[in-house]
């Protein structure tokens, strides 16, 4: 089955959206400092689907999450900022509502005109949103059902949970997917099922541990694979290399080796750094060499030395490697970038993605906040994706649970 996209959200209401109440499933989950919005990367990409329906005269009912609340209102999480900024963006005023289903929810909701739009308060602010109890959440899934008429879902960062308003409301009310989670879904197919070549994947970020589901399931459909972050360790350990004290995943040893071996057998080319930034502590200013990356305990630091990012000639080559490709896919930085000295890689990876003739793909998380943080504007890439976790189960071949529900199969 094909995913129900908007453009048949009409049909399944009786015809036209005048007048509907939509509840619009986004992710607005932007980082917040003392209350302000210091990426807002997540609410820009929610206007395209928020002004269609807009235009068509919905009475929109916006819900998300942020951050990790223990199912209680906390005012740090709340949603208001969000709310006040995606009025800036949308020109228009924006409704807010201090709770999410109770009375100042259906006060709001109530006082819609068509064309108007709310935001209700953090759906984790209540228990039910992200209960592994069936029956609690389709509770509160049922109590949201009763704000609107039908839903559009598109907050692609939580496709991959089973949560009451992505997965039991989309049951509930006539749901189709949103135009971020459409373009999501077209992009990261595009990645899987016979990408123009040649394809690049380059790989970063902490843990080899992270990635190893995507590893082993774009290794077989990748032309090259360039490994770099903290994760580069534990591949350079494997090659017999020393690390110093450099992040190592030693139960990882073996299943790197593995596949190292698959990427000979297939004539994969694995693109491994050739020198890494070693640095004597883990600080922003801390002292810092380039080492090769067969010598990385022979600086002036020792075995105490940690590496922090990759080396200029491996940023270089990665930045050839990228360049000469038709289809790039990035997830993860090279380095700790949120420390100007150890920021290079993952600036020289970035740029050469703006470079790419064809299809580029920033793969969501730190890879995306890393791109803005570094002065790169989202157009200068083919696709920033808003769901980390959710691209890489995605890419990983799983079956994602809020796309299944809206007819979507893998």
């Amino acid at each position: 089955m094909a995913l129900r996209t908007l453009d048949t959200l009409p049909d399944r209401v009786g015809g036209s959206l005048a007048g509907t109440r939509v509840i619009v499933r986004c992710d607005l989950n932007v980082p917040l400092k003392d209350g302000v919005i210091t990426d807002d990367g997540r609410v820009r990409a929610s206007l395209p689907t928020l002004k269609s329906l807009i235009d068509q005269g919905a009475r929109l009912v916006v819900c998300s999450h942020l951050g990790r609340p223990a199912g209680a209102p906390d005012p740090k999480y709340s949603l208001k900022p969000v709310a006040e900024r995606l009025s800036e963006l949308l020109g228009t005023p924006v409704a807010f509502a201090a709770d999410t289903v109770g009375a100042s929810a259906h006060e709001v909701v109530d006082g819609l005109g068509d064309g108007d739009i709310a935001v209700i308060e953090n759906l984790r602010f209540n228990p039910g949103e992200t209960s592994k109890d069936e029956a609690e959440r389709d509770a509160f899934a049922r109590e949201l059902a009763t704000l609107g008429d039908a839903l559009v879902s598109d907050g692609f960062g939580v496709v991959h949970r089973k949560q009451a308003s992505v997965y039991d409301l989309a049951q509930i009310l006539p749901s189709v997917a949103g135009l971020l989670i459409a373009t999501e879904v077209d992009v990261l197919d595009r990645l899987t099922e016979n990408p123009e070549r040649p394809y690049t994947v380059v790989l970063g970020g902490s843990k080899v541990s992270d990635k190893l589901g995507v590893i082993a399931h774009l290794l077989p459909r990748v032309d090259k694979l360039l490994v770099g972050g903290g994760m580069m360790f534990t591949f350079l350990a494997a090659q017999g290399h020393k690390v110093g004290a450099s992040l190592l995943e030693q139960d990882q040893l073996d299943t790197v080796r593995g596949y190292m071996e698959t990427a000979r057998e297939r004539g994969i080319e694995l693109v491994l750094p050739v020198d890494a930034v070693v640095a004597a502590s883990f600080a922003a200013d801390a002292d810092h060499v380039v080492a090769d990356a067969d010598a990385l305990e022979d600086t002036a630091f020792g075995a105490s030395g940690l590496g922090l990012d990759i080396g200029p000639r491996t940023a270089e080559a990665f930045a050839e490697a990228i360049r000469s490709s038709t289809t790039v896919f990035w997830n993860g930085p090279m380095g700790v970038f949120e420390m100007p000295a150890f920021a290079a890689g993952t600036k020289t990876v970035a740029q050469a993605l703006t470079e790419v003739t064809g299809l580029s793909v920033v793969g969501g998380g730190d890879s995306a906040a890393a791109v803005r943080q570094l002065g790169f504007s989202d157009d200068s890439f083919g696709h920033i994706s808003t769901g980390g976790g959710a691209s890489l189960e995605f890419l990983e071949g799983k079956k994602l649970p809020g796309l299944e529900v809206l007819g979507w199969e893998q």
